[in-house]
């Protein structure tokens, strides 16, 4: 696959179970087909929105070959294949090679804080057990520790199947210093925003796309600012990142929101359980309410 294949809008899709925390593969086809239907670059299976830290590993690799199986080659897949111990994160990312991914992404490993020199060598280990494109995944707000720029540079420069990185930071300055720092030491490497909403302000520095959650149920918010910021159509992007500003307050109504994302994808037309993987539980009754109203101030559902 190309790597120019990997920019724009890549939903991180929900992993749907059904009430007993079971993988529902129908459940999870109605959604694949939905998303496949909208006009998003690609597609990422088991991320932080795919519930994959709750999943047993056979589980994951049972998943992430249904997923890779149902798209069928009509968008780029990103299977998650990211692990606390480093064995056990090759192992994950061997299978998603050999099941057909396009590319994987890997959050640092969780859990165990490590000196910069072990995590470089953790994520060059992965590097030298596959070929596929790999996308490092920067999420400080989970693991507790975050891949600096110089880090970032470093693999980069050394590992040239470490394409990219999803950037999830409350922050611009370190998306920033990812686009003017990396990006001129090669060029060619690939800058995601996690949240939606600096969406814009990563583009317009030449960065090249998000990985959003609210992709899975309104598309048309991210991927309308992603084509007409590609086209130049700055009136355009007004009025949808304002939508977008009101939608992204979704994300902090429950923690985790895995509950919420398919609460909101069967508010918005599919039919699918809205199961989650314990230790979460599903949203109470007054928290889905706080996520219609947000939907309804959002554009997304009529008031």
């Amino acid at each position: 696959m190309p790597q120019a294949a990997l920019r724009g809008v890549i939903p991180p899709v929900a992993t749907i179970f059904d009430d007993n925390g079971q993988f529902h593969p129908a459940g999870m086809g109605v959604v694949i087909d939905r998303v496949l239907a909208s006009p998003v670059n690609g597609m990422l299976f088991l991320g932080s929105a795919g519930e994959f830290a709750h999943l047993a590993t056979p589980v994951r690799k049972a998943i992430a070959e249904f997923c890779i199986d149902r798209v069928a080659g009509r968008r780029p897949v990103i299977v998650g294949t990211a692990a606390a111990g480093t064995a056990e994160a090759i192992d994950l990312a061997r299978h998603a090679e050999k099941s057909g991914a396009d590319a994987i992404i890997v959050v640092n490993p969780y859990y165990t804080t490590l000196s910069e020199a072990r995590l470089e060598a953790h994520y060059r280990a992965i590097a030298d057990a596959v070929e596929l494109p790999i996308l490092l995944y920067n999420f400080p707000g989970m693991t507790k520790q975050e891949l600096s720029v110089e880090l970032v540079q470093r693999l980069a420069l050394a590992c040239p199947n470490i394409v990219g990185i999803k950037d999830t930071v409350d922050c611009m300055s370190h998306i920033r210093r990812l686009i003017v720092e990396v990006k001129a030491a090669r060029p060619d490497f690939l800058v995601f925003c996690g949240y939606d909403e600096y969406l814009l302000d990563t583009l317009l520095l030449g960065g090249d796309g998000v990985i959003p959650a609210s992709a899975n149920f309104a598309p048309e918010l991210t991927c309308g600012i992603y084509a007409a910021q590609q086209r130049g159509d700055l009136a355009a992007i007004v009025p949808l990142m304002r939508r977008l500003a009101v939608l992204s307050s979704m994300y902090a109504i429950d923690t985790p929101f895995y509950g919420l994302l398919k609460e909101a994808l069967r508010l918005t037309g599919s039919d699918i359980p809205t199961g989650v993987v314990a230790p979460a539980t599903p949203p109470d009754a007054a928290t889905k309410q706080r996520l219609v109203e947000v939907l309804v101030r959002a554009g997304i559902l009529p008031g």
